[in-house]
């Protein structure tokens, strides 16, 4: 068995998630269903996502309606609150330096934009498309890896411009001081948040069940660590209507 909530980790964090899963775990044993103790946060996504044995983890739109959909079990999707946006949606800050002199989106066209994964909805497939009236898309590309080294990159001058998803943006201004040196120039469209899934077969009803229960239960400060209002569930189908970039 393996479990992870390795998407929006971090140290300041770790207590609050370890207790959410201590929650989880707590009534999916109601339910008959075993669980690891601990979360695996470190595990590599993709093994840990594909894995037969996975209770629970959380994946990003894109991954899941390019190459997870039909192998594991879409549970639900956790509600962030995330401001304009429906619940259990999300969006990308376009985010730039504060002393940045470009005004808009046009005059970032020979920017060098910085970006976590290409498999991201919010740090790639969003902007892109946010991009497409505009009639260009980034020809410099600085691939970071995490969405906090993106911003980072833009903050320090290696990249210009970074997409981040909204809620990992609340957390950097919330805990990284160099967060003060950034301001949104635009958002994205609101699509479909991270959702939860299970390995292929698992009980959706009751794993869902579960996280609601916790969620319920969790204390009012570990619900506002986490910045979690609830879960809902977003059919497949409306993961699989968003449109992914051109390969």
């Amino acid at each position: 068995m393996i479990a992870s909530l390795m998407m929006y980790q971090r140290p300041q964090l770790e207590g609050a998630h370890n207790r959410y899963w201590a929650l989880i775990r707590k009534f999916l044993a109601e339910a008959n269903i075993q669980s690891p103790q601990n979360l695996s946060q470190d595990a590599e996504e993709f093994s840990l996502w594909l894995d037969p044995e996975l209770v629970l983890s959380q994946t990003c739109g894109m991954p899941y309606r390019t190459c997870l959909h039909g192998k594991v079990t879409l549970v639900g999707t956790a509600d962030f609150g995330v401001e304009q946006c429906p619940p259990g949606y999300y969006r990308s800050a376009l985010v730039v330096r504060k002393d940045d002199q470009r005004e808009n989106l046009p005059a970032f066209k020979g920017a060098v934009f910085a970006y976590n994964q290409k498999t991201s909805q919010s740090g790639y497939a969003a902007p892109y498309w946010h991009l497409q009236p505009h009639g260009f898309w980034f020809a410099n590309q600085l691939h970071t890896e995490q969405h906090l080294a993106s911003a980072k990159a833009v903050a320090t001058g290696r990249a210009d411009i970074a997409a981040l998803d909204a809620v990992s943006w609340r957390l950097m201004k919330k805990y990284e001081d160099f967060a003060n040196q950034l301001q949104v120039l635009e958002w994205t469209t609101p699509t479909p948040a991270l959702p939860y899934i299970a390995a292929a077969g698992a009980d959706r009803q009751a794993t869902f069940n579960a996280i609601q229960k916790a969620i319920d239960h969790l204390t009012y400060t570990d619900r506002q660590l986490l910045g979690l209002k609830g879960i809902i569930y977003i059919p497949p189908e409306v993961y699989l209507a968003v449109l992914n970039p051109p390969a």
